[in-house]
């Protein structure tokens, strides 16, 4: 169907019923409207492997699912009947249930590198929980965080970096310090300035370009000369990067890490693991100062935990990790053919691991470009494609990715055509898409 013709009059009724009851019409910033092109963001009635369909009764291939988080496709069978299972067994008790032990030792015997695992709902939750236990560890009060990842939590000693800081002490925000990614010299640096204050280095292993030579290990390094913990957020690396995450396949080892994401295939759970010694301060088996490290009323809920155990079971048995790598370099290729093709493969670009691929929209100076990014969105929805990113799931077959990179083509033929006129407000029907974090709406 032409662009002219896609209209989606169910689903702008929906996203007006949202505003009207829940702020900014989603219960994710990154699901709001405000990142797709105006009239065409679409609300979902349902999925299927790699495939979602809108209230108005249109199918998309779906890239990025729930946020990076349904690696396995939408109601993956192995992961829909261990929860199943639990659904007539009691959902939430007054003590632990045997999952948890079950779960921490998958858990833990999937990702060796760890020697204990706390879990919980969302990766704020657990990663402000590895920062509340780096400055009980050290007794300092600094956080250093990768200033070159866009998220670690929605709590208040991240958001106060970010422009959406607003109801944000600035004493809480000056406690957190930034250093670029692949830099050893300036995280020195920065440990040098603020030496001894600094409780923790926490970034991303690894995102949208691998980590340089040497880097994660000089970080590990550091962190040991300087006696502040290091942790990784593994939300996103965790089992797309190997099944042990980014520490697995680089084999630098943390103090702490987090994962989440991948790690339900969709259903609400997280996790905090680390070392031993730095765990149990926040347990009972110690005589220092107790942590309250976590503790939430639905972290242990016994269906996410199932949906956990078999997502770690599914990823080991059939190698999906590879499977993710190997559909990602097929769909980098052929999206990196198409654009040349069409004569803009330096405006529209793939980056990033395979098995997490981004994209980039440059315009005619080569610089970044909400406008064209609202351009090529809306041919990609135009020609069934929902892809806020080119992030795989293991559900995507040969038929999806060619069916991609065709309207990738279609896409990149509008997009030539915007260069030449060198504007391309005569193919966006309207507003921009517009960044996350941004300070006014």
């Amino acid at each position: 169907m032409a662009a002219a013709e896609f209209s989606l009059p169910r689903s702008r009724a929906a996203n007006e019923r949202l505003h009207d009851l829940v702020p900014g019409g989603a219960h994710t910033y990154a699901k709001g409207d405000d990142q797709y092109p105006a009239g065409l963001a679409p609300v979902i009635s349902h999925g299927h492997g790699a495939h979602v369909w809108d209230v108005d009764g249109n199918r998309y291939i779906e890239y990025g699912s729930g946020l990076r988080s349904v690696s396995l496709g939408h109601a993956h069978p192995r992961v829909t009947e261990a929860v199943r299972r639990e659904l007539d067994r009691g959902a939430n008790f007054v003590r632990p249930s045997i999952l948890e032990v079950e779960a921490a030792e998958r858990f833990l015997a999937t990702v060796p590198t760890a020697e204990m695992v706390k879990f919980a709902k969302n990766g704020s939750d657990a990663t402000t929980a590895a920062v509340r236990l780096a400055r009980a560890a050290t007794g300092r009060p600094l956080v250093a965080v990768c200033a070159d990842h866009p998220f670690f939590s929605v709590d208040d000693w991240f958001i106060g970096t970010t422009p959406m800081s607003a109801g944000i002490p600035a004493a809480t925000s000056d406690l957190t310090v930034t250093f670029p990614y692949g830099d050893l010299a300036a995280a020195e640096d920065l440990l040098n300035r603020h030496r001894d204050k600094i409780a923790c280095l926490l970034l991303e292993p690894a995102t949208h370009t691998e980590p340089p030579p040497g880097y994660l290990s000089g970080l590990r390094e550091l962190a040991d000369r300087h006696g502040c913990v290091l942790v990784f957020d593994e939300m996103i690396t965790g089992l797309r990067w190997s099944e042990a995450g980014a520490q697995g396949l680089y084999g630098v080892v943390p103090d702490l890490s987090t994962f989440g994401k991948a790690l339900g295939n969709g259903f609400a759970v997280s996790a905090l693991a680390g070392r031993r010694a730095l765990m149990e301060q926040g347990g009972l088996r110690h005589s220092r100062d107790r942590v309250f490290l976590l503790s939430t009323t639905h972290g242990a809920e016994t269906h996410s935990l199932a949906a956990a155990m078999a997502v770690l079971t599914t990823y080991v048995e059939e190698s999906i990790t590879a499977r993710l790598h190997h559909l990602g370099e097929r769909l980098a290729a052929g999206v990196r053919d198409a654009a040349a093709a069409m004569g803009v493969a330096d405006h529209v670009l793939v980056r990033g691991r395979a098995s997490n691929l981004v994209f980039a929209t440059l315009d005619e100076n080569h610089q970044p470009s909400q406008h064209y990014r609202t351009l090529f969105l809306r041919q990609l929805l135009t020609g069934g494609v929902l892809a806020p990113s080119f992030v795989v799931s293991s559900a995507l077959d040969d038929a999806d990715i060619a069916h991609t990179v065709d309207a990738v083509a279609q896409a990149c033929a509008v997009y030539r055509k915007a260069l030449d006129a060198g504007d391309p407000a005569p193919w966006l029907a309207g507003r921009p898409v517009k960044p996350v974090f941004r300070r006014r709406v």
